[in-house]
């Protein structure tokens, strides 16, 4: 818990602009998000965090339904031959599995993997139910956990364990699943917006940075506060690939056995590291309100005073009976010690009433993004906080996305992009698509490329990193940034 000096509490959390990683750890551990486990590479969801994941859970889960797809869940253990069944698939994800060789004392006779995806199990699965063209399209998503061996561990960005979704579909042509690709990038670009308070950038990944076993993957990239770009969300054009290793085959409407097509895509608790570090400030979190575990927090002043607790906790049951998560702090910590406590658990609104609002009819309400203080009637408190909310949640995204758009930079040479990424910026440029150019790159200035827009409007003749000169269309738009 924070400390009731003020000067004190400051102090607990790094100057996010002299050291911004030490300021992200800070804020997970001291606003209770997570702590971390006994084992190397995992972290423990505190409540505070987990009810961020449930918020996000619950509007994607929805858009999710509202497009067609129905939840189920498969096994976590997955026999090893089953990833070496797609050749890109077992290359991508060998150095990363965690194997289960035993039962007790008794050693297995086949390996077992503990899931890094679930593309093999599913198509498994898919093997047994689809027959003929009547089975399609299957429109499937799962929540689940999932297993990547990392060394280091920071919480909700780098972690061995994970929460996560991932949809799998089947579709009788690739236009049909070309088309649930981009369908569902563009759903994960909405819930960016209108949930996340976030802006990003999608298009389509390079053939170094797709997914291992993929035709095409399609991708979103957030900016952070420090001007790295972290990958908030991919989605992949598996064309017949998996359905070939896995001989998913089904009876066509002309009589013929055809491999079907497949797409997957998600995103994963990494969400909750995007939304701190594209809105975090120096006093901790800044929750967009749609996802704020606490969309307000009522704080009485002078609760010593008769009937200030009692107006205060008509004040909470108000806007809870009107939808609003509320919470109350009716502790015997000063005023101020909870200001600062709510600050950095990054509430969107602080409602305060002390004796004299009462009297004349009227709260305080203060707002986290602009801390601008408020006198608002008493009547109709609800209304005016829904309201509130909203444009709490349009300035968040407003200055995200003015953040975004000023910290892009415009490049024609390596020296342009060597200046730019110094200034923490993303470089928007021309490449080749020589794998060459993209590892120079990355060597030279640890930067890889992050998407390809869908707009190639091009911003220049040739090359950034080999001045090569192309004709029309070689050329490819791209970002580069330094990434998380």
């Amino acid at each position: 818990m924070a400390k009731k000096n003020n000067a004190q509490f400051v102090q607990e959390i790094a100057d996010i602009n002299e050291n911004f990683p030490q300021w992200y750890t800070d804020v997970v551990l001291k606003t209770e998000l997570v702590d971390y486990g006994p084992v190397k590479g995992s972290m423990v969801i505190r409540p505070y965090g987990y009810a961020i994941w449930e918020n996000i859970q619950k509007e994607l889960d929805k858009r999710f339904k509202e497009t067609g797809h129905k939840n189920a869940y498969f096994p976590m253990l997955i026999p090893y031959s089953f990833l070496t069944r797609e050749k890109e698939h077992i290359e991508g994800f060998a150095p990363e599995v965690a194997l289960v060789t035993h039962y007790g004392e008794e050693e297995l006779p086949e390996k077992l993997v503990v899931r890094p995806t679930s593309e093999t199990i599913i198509c498994e699965m898919y093997k047994k139910w689809v027959k003929s063209y009547r089975d399609l399209p299957v429109l499937i998503n799962q929540w689940a956990n999932v297993f990547r061996c990392e060394k280091t561990t920071r919480p909700f960005l780098r972690t061995s364990e994970f929460l996560w979704q991932e949809g799998h579909t089947l579709h009788r042509t690739h236009e049909e699943a070309e088309e649930e690709t981009f369908k569902m990038l563009n759903v994960y670009a909405e819930f960016m917006k209108n949930v996340l308070a976030t802006p990003v950038l999608t298009g389509k990944k390079t053939e170094k940075e797709k997914f291992a076993g993929a035709n095409a993957t399609y991708g979103m990239e957030a900016m952070m506060l420090d001007g790295k770009s972290l990958q908030a969300g991919t989605s992949h054009d598996l064309g017949c690939n998996f359905a070939k290793g896995f001989e998913i085959k089904y009876l066509d409407k002309d009589g013929e056995l055809k491999f079907p097509y497949q797409t997957s895509w998600g995103v994963s608790t990494r969400l909750i590291g995007a939304l701190i570090m594209a809105h975090g400030d120096q006093r901790g979190l800044a929750l967009p309100p749609r996802v704020a575990p606490i969309q307000a927090i009522v704080i009485p002043i002078a609760s010593h005073k008769e009937g200030v607790i009692e107006k205060a906790e008509e004040l909470y049951k108000e806007l809870m009976s009107a939808g609003i998560r509320a919470e109350k702090d009716f502790s015997d910590n000063t005023p101020g010690w909870k200001f600062n406590e709510w600050e950095m658990k990054g509430v969107p609104l602080r409602i305060e009433q002390g004796p004299r609002d009462i009297e004349n009819g009227v709260v305080q309400i203060v707002r986290r993004d602009t801390f601008e203080k408020i006198e608002v009637q008493r009547d109709g408190l609800a209304q005016t906080v829904a309201r509130l909310l909203d444009e709490v949640h349009e300035n968040m995204y407003n200055k995200a996305k003015a953040f975004m758009d000023s910290h892009i930079v415009t490049c024609n040479s390596l020296e342009e992009m060597q200046k730019a990424l110094d200034d923490k910026c993303f470089v928007k440029t021309m490449w080749c698509g020589c794998p060459e150019c993209e590892s120079k790159i990355k060597e030279l200035y640890s930067a890889t490329a992050r998407v390809m827009p869908f707009d190639q409007t091009p911003v220049g003749n040739k090359c950034v990193c080999c001045g090569k000169e192309c004709n029309e269309g070689e050329l490819k738009v791209i970002y580069f940034a330094r990434a998380y």
